[in-house]
């Protein structure tokens, strides 16, 4: 161990430090390209697997931190400091860069959950100049129509600013072969409404979706004589009150959604933020890569083991991608399994993110890489 000059001013030997510590690690990554040199993947895996638990299982605490970091760093840079590697997907996405439109299309057939009114047709709307609109019961559904050619386009809501992801959208994603072409944010206006005459003393039951239920939860709370009724969309909720032939229900749902059905909004001021967004997702069949892509969306699952989802992100913060959104979801019939769903601000059209995309197709975990697209 070296020993510190007593002349020397603590601050600046730090400095000295930290500058050795760089210059080594440098040189570290040089002496591990050299090293690896005429190995193949699965032979620096297992060399660099027996070596490091070596190390790892006789450190200190502290010790064990920064070198498991360095070995991260180390591994993050054999992806992308050794150039290339070939990958079915990445010649896929090359592809669609290049075969691409380049603009977004202003019509087509797009697939919604709900009826008329519903927030997604709102979405869709903005999307798309003229959108033909079609309905379906569920969130399966949409996914059925783009993934069975149905529909050109599905619109999808996938999270809230106040309430959260939409659950039962990220686990459909992990059954269906879909892309992410678009993504919207979407300002949400929830209302109490009622037929007219219908005052909000007389409510007896209010009808909403669950999403549109929990970003009101404040309104409700203090309103505990209210029933509260899911239903699978707060159109469907405005269009239920309408034709029903009680006068004491209520739906929370949009101002759209008020003209459309004939209802009168009782109550404006029920939401528990009026900094409430809802972000939608634009899916299609193909991959589709429209000039201006800024987001990377892709999901994989990692074991129950010590490390896994850290070691998989320091791949990410070693080149400096700012990851948005990292949403898990349990795996079915896989115990303490998770399928991670992640957003990431990046270009597609760099050649590191290619690399790191096919270094991360390539390995034994399920990979999915979901789409690039511009958020609007």
């Amino acid at each position: 161990m070296p020993v510190m000059d007593n002349n020397v001013e603590p601050n600046k030997r730090i400095e000295e430090i930290d500058k050795e510590i760089a210059e080594l690690f440098s040189e570290r990554l040089d002496m591990c390209r050299k090293a690896d040199e005429g190995l193949s993947t699965s032979e620096i895996a297992l060399k660099c697997r027996k070596y490091e638990r070596e190390v790892l299982g006789s450190s200190g605490d502290f010790d064990r931190v920064l070198l498991a970091t360095m070995f991260n760093l180390s591994h993050s840079y054999r992806l992308t400091g050794y150039g290339s590697r070939d990958s079915a997907l990445v010649d896929e996405i090359r592809r669609a860069i290049g075969q691409t439109p380049k603009t977004f299309p202003t019509t087509a057939l797009v697939a919604c959950q709900g009826v008329e009114g519903a927030y997604s047709q709102i979405a869709a709307d903005k999307l798309f100049a003229g959108a033909d609109i079609r309905f379906y019961k569920s969130f399966e559904g949409v996914f059925k129509a783009v993934e069975e050619g149905t529909a050109q386009y599905g619109v999808l809501p996938i999270e809230n600013s106040t309430y959260g992801s939409v659950i039962a959208v990220y686990d459909l994603m992990r059954v269906h072969k879909f892309h992410i072409v678009r993504s919207i944010r979407l300002k949400i206006n929830h209302r109490l409404m009622a037929k007219n005459g219908t005052a909000l003393e007389d409510v007896k039951e209010v009808y909403s979706h669950e999403q549109a239920l929990g970003q009101c939860s404040s309104f409700l709370k203090v309103n505990p004589q209210i029933k509260i009724t899911v239903v699978a969309n707060t159109a469907m909720a405005a269009q239920m009150v309408a034709d029903s032939d009680r006068n004491d229900v209520a739906a929370i749902s949009s101002p759209d959604c008020a003209v459309l059905y004939g209802l009168t909004i009782i109550k404006d001021d029920i939401m528990n933020s009026d900094h409430n967004y809802t972000r939608f997702i634009c899916i299609s069949k193909e991959m589709q890569i429209f000039p201006g892509a800024s987001k990377i969306s892709m999901m994989m699952a990692l074991g129950h083991t010590p490390g896994s989802l850290s070691d998989t992100l320091v791949k990410f913060s070693s080149l400096g991608l700012n990851l948005t959104k990292i949403e898990s979801r349990p795996i079915a019939g896989r115990d303490f399994e998770f399928m991670f769903y992640l957003d990431i601000d990046c270009s597609i059209y760099s050649e590191d993110v290619l690399t790191l995309i096919g270094h991360l197709d390539s390995e034994p975990t399920d990979f999915t890489f979901l789409g690039s697209y511009l958020e609007v």
